[in-house]
C-alpha cells in the first residue's frame, strides 16, 4: 500500500450504506482544507465488504462521488459474530501496515464496532462520528456498537444537543465534541442533484403525494417472524386503501419474506423494488405522502425533506424528529400504525407540512464536515505535540 508524506494521516473504516452517506461530506471537507494548505491530511478509507453488493455499496460511491476505497475487505454478509470477528482481524492488519493518527468510525453499524475495537487494542487514538445516540434498547445489535465505539474512542463527535446530554450522563463530556449532523449536510448537497439526475419518479410512473415509501430492514423486526408478519399485513393494508406503496427491498429482507412467506401476493398496489441508490431514495423521499421505516438514517433524511415519517420500532435514537413533529413511532402494532398512516393524511389534508425550523434548531446548520474536520485535526496536532 502507497501512502503520500501528508502530515496527518486518517483512517476512515465504513462498511454499509448510512456510512457512505456521512463520509462523503468529510471528503470534501477534507479536499477543501488540502486546497488550502502547505501541510495536506490523508484520509485512507477501509471498506469492509459488511454491504457487499452493488445496489448497497458501489452505486453509493459512485453517485456520492467518494473515491473508491484504498482496501476493500469483502467480509460480506454473516452472524454477528462471525462477521465482526472476520472484520477486527483483517482490520487490524491494515493498522498494523498504515501507521494512522486516527481511526474514523461512523454510526452504529458492525464495522464501526470492529473499527473501534481494532484500533483501540492497537492503541491508536479514535474518533467516533455521530456519536452519543442512544435508543436505551440493549437488544439492538446497533446499541450495544454505539456505546462500545463511545467508550473506547478518544474523540466523540456528536450530532445533536441530545446526543451530548447522553455522553455527559455516561461521563464521557470530557472527549466530546457537538459539530452537527453530517447526514443534514449531505441532504442539503444532494437534494438538488437528486432532482437533476435521479429518473426514479419517471420510471414508477409517480406523481407527489401520489405513495407512501416503505423500508424494512432491522433486525429486531425482521428476524421475529411474527414481527415481520405484521410488518407486510400492516402495508398490505394501506395499500388496500387506495394509496400506492413503494416497497424497496433490501437483498437480507427479501430472502427472509421468500423463505418465511413463500406464498405471499402483496396487494397490486404495493409494489416490491429491488434497492435504489442514494438519489432515488432522495428524489423518493422528497415527493412521497410518508415513509414506514426502521431505519435511523431514513428518518432523518425524510425529516430534513418533510416527508412525515412512521418509524416502525418502538423507540428511536434520533427523539429530535419526533419532538419536532416529524415521526411517530408504531413499533409493529397492526392499529398504532394504521391510526399513524390516518394522522398523516388528515394533516396533509389541512396544508404541507415544513419541518425546517426543527431540524435547524436540532441538526446544526450543514457545516457539521467542516466542524468534525477541525476538531480532528486540533486533536491530532495536540496529541503529537504531546
Amino acid at each position: 500500500m502507497q501512502f503520500s508524506t501528508a502530515e496527518t494521516r486518517l483512517i476512515s473504516i465504513v462498511g454499509a450504506r448510512p456510512q457512505f452517506v456521512k463520509i462523503a461530506p468529510l471528503l470534501r471537507a477534507f479536499a477543501q482544507y488540502n486546497s488550502n494548505d502547505a501541510s495536506p491530511l490523508e484520509n485512507i478509507i477501509i471498506h469492509t465488504g459488511q454491504h457487499y453488493d452493488s445496489a448497497m455499496s458501489e452505486i453509493f460511491f459512485e453517485e456520492l462521488r467518494i473515491a473508491q476505497p484504498a482496501v476493500n475487505l469483502a467480509v460480506g454478509a454473516g452472524p454477528h459474530g462471525t462477521q465482526t470477528g472476520q472484520m477486527l482481524e483483517k482490520i487490524e492488519q491494515v493498522l498494523l501496515e498504515t501507521h494512522a493518527d486516527i481511526v474514523l468510525v461512523y454510526g452504529d453499524t458492525n464495522s464501526t464496532l470492529a473499527g473501534a475495537l481494532a484500533a483501540a487494542k492497537l492503541h491508536i487514538p479514535i474518533a467516533h462520528v455521530e456519536a452519543g445516540l442512544r435508543s436505551f434498547n440493549r437488544r439492538m445489535p446497533e446499541e450495544i456498537n454505539r456505546v462500545v465505539a463511545d467508550h473506547v474512542a478518544d474523540l466523540l463527535l456528536a450530532p445533536t444537543a441530545t446526543a451530548m446530554e447522553n455522553l455527559e450522563k455516561e461521563g464521557l463530556a470530557g472527549k466530546a465534541i457537538l459539530t452537527g449532523d453530517v447526514m443534514y449536510d449531505a441532504v442539503l448537497f444532494n437534494c438538488e442533484l437528486a432532482k437533476q439526475k435521479s429518473l426514479i419518479l419517471d420510471r414508477l410512473t409517480l406523481a407527489r403525494l401520489d405513495y407512501a415509501l416503505v423500508t424494512i430492514h432491522r433486525a429486531e423486526n425482521t428476524d421475529d417472524e411474527k414481527r415481520l408478519k405484521n410488518l407486510i399485513v400492516a402495508v398490505d393494508e394501506i395499500a388496500s386503501e387506495g394509496l400506492r406503496v413503494i416497497f424497496p427491498v433490501h437483498p437480507r429482507t427479501a430472502k427472509l419474506l421468500a423463505e418465511r412467506f413463500p406464498s405471499w401476493l402483496p396487494h397490486s398496489r404495493l409494489e416490491l423494488i429491488d434497492p435504489v441508490g442514494y438519489l432515488d431514495m432522495l428524489a423518493l423521499l422528497s415527493h412521497a405522502r410518508m415513509v414506514l421505516t426502521d431505519s435511523g438514517g431514513i428518518q432523518k433524511e425524510a425529516f430534513f425533506l418533510n416527508c412525515p415519517a412512521i418509524t416502525l420500532r418502538e423507540e428511536t435514537e434520533w427523539a429530535e424528529t419526533v419532538v419536532g413533529g416529524g415521526n411517530i413511532l408504531t413499533g409493529v402494532d397492526q392499529i398504532k400504525i394504521r391510526d399513524a398512516v390516518s394522522t398523516w393524511k388528515s394533516r396533509l389534508l389541512a396544508g404541507s407540512l415544513n419541518f425546517s425550523e426543527a431540524v435547524r434548531a436540532s441538526f446544526g446548520d450543514g457545516h457539521a464536515a467542516e466542524r468534525i474536520r477541525d476538531a480532528l485535526l486540533t486533536f491530532c496536532s495536540t496529541t503529537t505535540s504531546n
